[in-house]
């Protein structure tokens, strides 16, 4: 497939130098597209073969290439048993923004590793959520550990939660630095209503 897919951008290069701008335009969008099956199988690939550091990177690349055609292998990667692998596709989930994700996402905030949580959390401000995963959000407001906490309030501010804005008012004393940064953040991301 690499062999048909290089013959054809060969025979497109010519066009790039057309009088017509738009045959110039058009090759360009070709050749970007083509040359993106390619990278992709090449990615996927990675992911299949290569060790931690580079599956972690695929993953990361897949996520920038989004879409449907990479949404399968990244929901495998959030369910694997590495930590490291389930936190960057649940980062990548997050910057999928497609809406048959959320259903991962929501099992990964009952992960067992925190860091994974953290970033379901983060990720979760990137959709629309419905009132019970709200709900599950607001838990993590009572986490008290400088991280849950502090990625919920901003996460809930970002969804517009007023429902959360006392517990939100509470963190702002927490003995975490980073839970009352995050709280005061939050407090100005929420809406003056």
């Amino acid at each position: 497939m690499k062999e048909k897919i290089r013959a054809r951008i060969d025979a497109l290069r010519p066009l790039l130098k057309d009088a017509a701008p738009a045959v110039r335009s058009a090759t360009a969008q070709a050749i970007e597209k083509l040359e993106g099956v390619s990278s992709l199988e090449e990615i996927l690939h990675a992911l299949k073969t290569g060790d931690t550091g580079t599956r972690i990177g695929a993953i990361y690349a897949l996520g920038e290439i989004g879409g449907e055609k990479v949404l399968s292998p990244i929901l495998y990667c959030a369910s694997r048993p590495e930590v490291d692998i389930r936190s960057a596709a649940v980062e990548a989930l997050g910057r999928l923004r497609i809406p048959s994700a959320i259903p991962m996402l929501v099992e990964r905030l009952e992960d067992q590793h925190e860091a994974v949580q953290a970033r379901a959390i983060s990720a979760l401000r990137n959709y629309p959520a419905s009132p019970e995963i709200l709900q599950k959000l607001r838990s993590f407001l009572e986490a008290s550990d400088g991280s849950l906490e502090a990625e919920a309030a901003i996460t809930l501010a970002c969804l517009n939660d007023l429902l959360s804005l006392d517990s939100i008012f509470a963190l702002l004393s927490s003995h975490h630095a980073s839970t009352r940064q995050a709280a005061a953040t939050a407090l100005s991301l929420m809406p003056l209503q």
